[in-house]
């Protein structure tokens, strides 16, 4: 057996009904806007926009929405998010959705503060010196997102497909709910 170390610091969640706590959690850490990021509208069809909207309106924080995040998500739709959550002035990013969705959502993290292009993360032209906090309610169990910083995304003009990881992009507080994932 090899000696290691392992630290987490993503709080997880679990448990049926964790996503009713979201705006809770979130006022609890000082965040009074984010940026919601979910992939398709399945999430309002089936009423946990609803009940995420709700919770974060009952505990004063404000929402920004980002929809429309693809499977193997692109560089296009992140900087697209980026400037929202500058045009906002948002605290935090908060996804609801699957692995894609929070991949996104550490890139949109990390390059809202970043000074330059977010693609230059991906590159190794730039480094990830800080981000905005990033929450998460997940919809699909698959690549341990939840709990990991790393973040995937295709630059479709280049066919690229790079990966990021810090210190900064692991998630605060991960809500995993079985009963989400339920359909898949």
């Amino acid at each position: 057996m090899e000696n290691f170390t392992f630290f987490n610091p993503t709080k997880i969640e679990f448990g049926t009904g964790k996503e009713q706590l979201i705006g809770q959690i979130l006022a609890e850490h000082g965040i009074k806007n984010v940026l919601l990021c979910y992939g398709s509208d399945r999430i309002k069809r089936d009423g946990l926009f609803a009940t995420v909207s709700s919770s974060l309106t009952e505990h004063g924080v404000q929402y920004v929405e980002c929809g429309g995040i693809v499977s193997n998500p692109v560089i296009s739709k992140v900087r697209e998010a980026i400037a929202l959550a500058r045009m906002h002035q948002v605290d935090a990013v908060l996804s609801v959705g699957g692995g894609s969705v929070l991949d996104s959502s550490k890139a949109i993290a990390a390059g809202t503060l970043y000074v330059g292009d977010v693609w230059d993360l991906f590159i190794g032209k730039g480094s990830i010196n800080a981000a905005l906090p990033v929450f998460d309610i997940l919809t699909l169990a698959a690549t341990g997102s939840e709990m990991n910083s790393g973040a995937v995304v295709t630059n479709e003009e280049t066919k690229e497909k790079f990966a990021i990881s810090s210190v900064h992009t692991f998630p605060k507080v991960s809500i995993v709910n079985p009963a989400l994932m339920q359909t898949v």
